[in-house]
């Protein structure tokens, strides 16, 4: 089926253009799609793919429009949320951890299914496609059923980012850290991925502190109840739990000698590969230093329990969220570097043909 799609190349501006998209196969789907997030991802895949053509987005949600064969979850006009690419069989997937799926990079980051077809063309020509098995900068999706989670009426602007940006940062505080109330949380960065992190962790009553150096995020974390401070030197009192959401790995020593003994520290951001840790005081203290991909999440659990505490009024990402066109994608991009927008969704203003 033919429809338009968000293509990049490199540094060079984002273009709407026709494409041909794959029909679905026995176990996927096409999903219209209704809004998708923007995620720090997004750009340093653009970056690193240089001038190759790219038909990038990984947290679309939108409408199912056409079933594989096989697909017996999901029925056409279901609203969903789609998520990274599992397999479903390999031992991390049986074992509720599809983030560490076995053939995680093949099914997200290979630019074409996990068999190397391709999933989308330009002019005729195959583009790198099937980003985090979706690719939904797009008017429609091409996915696997297994990713597809359904949000019933939830708004699609509100919903998308918890395919994978959401996601990480509440499945970080539920699965990976798990702080109770009598706990300390220590937040680093309060973009999209902190700042559901900092909602989450509030809904279950525990004490939060953010280090973010913007102040309008400053002021939202404060607005919910959150402690926010602009520097990791500005912290004080015992913390017992941590994230970094900012891949600056030169943090994670300084944070740690912050954390009470037994504390936790779980990062999520990518960035440099090498620091210096003092592991004789992880050692003596008892730290634990951990590493979380995609909040360690079952997206087909997560994202339910999420969908529940938003509508509930504990969790109100709905002030997370700015929505811009598809089209629109180099202005939102701009607009989070420059601290106007927390969380850039795109809408599509058109449907599929």
């Amino acid at each position: 089926m033919r429809t338009p799609v968000l293509l990049s190349r490199g540094s060079a501006p984002s273009e709407i253009v026709e494409a041909e998209l794959d029909g679905p196969r026995p176990n996927e789907v096409i999903v219209r799609v209704e809004a998708v997030g923007v995620c720090h991802t997004d750009l340093v895949t653009r970056q690193k793919l240089g001038d190759q053509p790219a038909v990038l987005g990984h947290e679309g949600c939108g409408v199912v429009e056409r079933l594989g064969t096989d697909v017996g979850t999901l029925a056409v006009g279901d609203r969903v949320v789609i998520s990274f690419g599992s397999c479903g069989g390999c031992g991390q997937c049986r074992a509720g951890q599809p983030a560490y799926c076995a053939s995680a990079a093949a099914l997200n980051s290979s630019g074409r299914r996990a068999d190397g077809s391709a999933t989308i063309r330009v002019g005729g020509e195959p583009v790198f496609g099937a980003f985090f098995g979706q690719s939904s900068f797009a008017g429609a999706a091409l996915a696997d059923a297994r990713s597809c989670v359904p949000v019933g009426d939830l708004a699609p602007e509100v919903a998308a980012p918890l395919g994978c940006g959401f996601l990480t940062g509440a499945g970080a505080v539920l699965n990976a850290l798990r702080p109770g109330p009598d706990d300390r949380l220590l937040v680093i960065g309060c973009g999209g991925v902190g700042a559901a992190a900092v909602l989450t962790a509030l809904s279950d009553g525990v004490e939060v502190v953010v280090v973010e150096p913007v102040a309008a995020r400053r002021a939202l974390a404060t607005r919910f109840g959150a402690t926010a401070v602009a520097a990791l030197d500005d912290v004080r009192g015992p913390v017992t739990h941590a994230l970094d959401t900012t891949g600056r790995p030169e943090l994670v020593s300084r944070v740690l000698g912050l954390l009470e003994p037994r504390g936790v520290l779980a990062v999520v951001g990518l960035g440099p590969a090498e620091t210096t840790i003092d592991v004789r005081t992880l050692m003596l203290r008892g730290l634990q230093l951990r590493g979380c991909v995609e909040g360690d999440a079952e997206p087909s659990v997560l994202v339910p329990e999420l969908v529940r505490r938003h509508r509930e009024g504990r969790l109100p990402l709905d002030h997370l969220v700015a929505a811009y066109p598809l089209a629109g994608f180099d202005d939102a991009v701009a607009d989070q570097r420059a601290g106007l927008a927390l969380k850039p969704v795109l809408v599509p203003s058109w449907e599929a043909g």
